[in-house]
């Protein structure tokens, strides 16, 4: 039995799943189209929503606005999202308007997830971003707070009319209504689950946390029922605000032998780095759940944050093929989600 049994507090009302969408060098198409692919099979298994996550000068989705938009002509019901944008590399303005295309194009279905703070490897990489103005940049909430007021409809420019045979509007265009209640804070502090609720976006809380405070010490799952029931008291919905888990999952069901073999050893290859904080942020990482549905909704259940959301977004792993994509996503639909109390969308 889980060390905890108390009983979940509300059935899984949401299933997702988040890809980095990885591709080889030597044929990015390929690795661009089984993402689509993944998605396609995500909305035929009935998920709510397909996230994607952001990288750049790597082998992942480095335009997974652009990546969104083709999803969006190739479904008609699954939201798609981004888990998450780092803003450091963004301009907001443009940003918001580019998200606002593609919620048009998909009917009202993008839900974006952003982070704040300097981009990755900053020092090295600076003179190609900001060539002009890398000392100036701001990596701080404020940068948040623009894409929430351009994407809301607040002016961008005191200019507005016609000019010539041109009209010109004091906002940004697109304005797709709706797409203000559907932006996320990806955070793991306290700090910025706070932040989040106070400028009433949603809370995307994924396998990573900060283990700032010595009270809940390195027990991930209470760190991370800190930052919900933060951004919860912050928020002005109050306990109906939006929050999303994304714990990396791997249902193995229907998987076979060699399957199982490499997602054990895939998760036993990562599990050094969720005993204690790691590095100078005290980064915390919770285990990867391997195993039947049965064995994963046990160890869900016994999780005392995840006994407080009813949407989840489960990270697929890395390095896997897309035949495991397959049998993983699958899994969660026809066996985990069942067992979550989750019904698959129509």
């Amino acid at each position: 039995m889980p060390s905890d049994s108390r009983p979940r507090s509300r059935p899984l009302r949401k299933l997702g799943f988040l890809t980095i969408g990885l591709f080889d060098e030597a044929d990015p198409r390929r690795g661009h189209e089984s993402t689509l692919e993944i998605i396609e099979l995500g909305e035929r298994l009935g998920f709510d929503s397909a996230w994607l996550r952001h990288r750049h000068l790597q082998f992942g989705i480095s335009s997974p606005v652009a990546v969104l938009a083709a999803a969006s002509q190739r479904t008609r019901r699954i939201e798609l999202g981004t888990a998450v944008i780092p803003l450091g590399w963004e301009n907001p303005l443009r940003l918001a308007e580019d998200l606002a295309t593609v919620d048009i194009l998909s009917g009202g279905r993008i839900n974006p997830g952003v982070s704040v703070g300097p981009p990755m490897h900053y020092e090295q990489v600076k003179g190609a971003l900001y060539p002009d103005t890398s000392a100036a940049e701001d990596f701080s909430y404020e940068r948040v707070r623009r894409l929430l007021d351009l994407v809301r409809g607040k002016p961008a420019t005191d200019f507005s009319g016609v000019e010539g045979f041109e009209t010109f509007s004091d906002r940004v265009q697109p304005q797709s209504p709706g797409l203000g209640g559907r932006l996320w804070y990806g955070g793991g502090s306290l700090g910025s689950a706070r932040w989040a609720g106070e400028h009433g976006m949603n809370f995307l809380t994924s396998s990573v946390v900060k283990a700032e405070d010595p009270e809940p010490g390195t027990d991930f799952a209470a760190i991370q029922l800190s930052h919900i029931r933060a951004f919860r008291a912050a928020h002005p919905d109050g306990e109906a605000a939006r929050v999303s888990q994304g714990l990396v999952v791997i249902p193995t069901d229907s998987a076979t032998p060699e399957q199982r073999a490499r997602y054990e050893a895939y998760a036993a290859q990562r599990a050094p780095r969720t005993t204690s904080p790691q590095g100078p942020a005290r980064l915390l990482f919770a285990p990867d759940i391997v195993g039947t549905s049965a064995e994963i909704a046990e160890r869900l259940h016994a999780h005392a944050a995840f006994r407080e959301i009813d949407e989840v977004a489960f990270a697929l792993p890395f390095t896997f093929a897309h035949e495991d994509y397959v049998q993983i996503l699958t899994d969660m639909a026809t066996h985990l989600g069942p067992a979550l109390g989750w019904k698959p969308g129509a």
